[in-house]
């Protein structure tokens, strides 16, 4: 049986992971669409700064969950770890593709300036 800390870790990790490869995967698929260009993949950014922010607050539910456990007091899950520093990592990503598509519309209008 399953707790609700256990749950919630392993419901970290999977949104972890999922922020993670949001980004990749948007470029990849870009590169098979005729229609889509490698920019459009930038509408995925929101998407994997969601699952990110889901992933830590789902990793912050099981290390209380686990806090407030019989079973293991005050044991971290290393599922829950692993949500949480993925989180990080997909935060991490997505705000360096904003700043890619930042840094990429700035040259763009100071090059259609001349």
């Amino acid at each position: 049986m399953r707790t609700a800390g256990s749950r919630a870790a392993l419901s970290s990790l999977v949104a972890g992971l999922a922020s993670v490869a949001t980004l990749p995967v948007a470029v990849y698929l870009t590169r098979f669409s005729g229609s889509y260009e490698l920019l459009h993949a930038g509408f995925a950014i929101p998407v994997a700064a969601g699952f990110g922010i889901a992933a830590l607050l789902l990793a912050q539910r099981a290390r209380r969950q686990a806090a407030l456990s019989l079973v293991a007091p005050g044991g971290r899950s290393r599922a829950g770890m692993a949500g949480r520093l993925l989180g990080i990592a997909g935060l991490c990503l997505a705000a360096s593709a904003l700043v890619a598509l930042g840094v990429y519309g700035l040259l763009e209008y100071v090059g259609s300036r001349d």
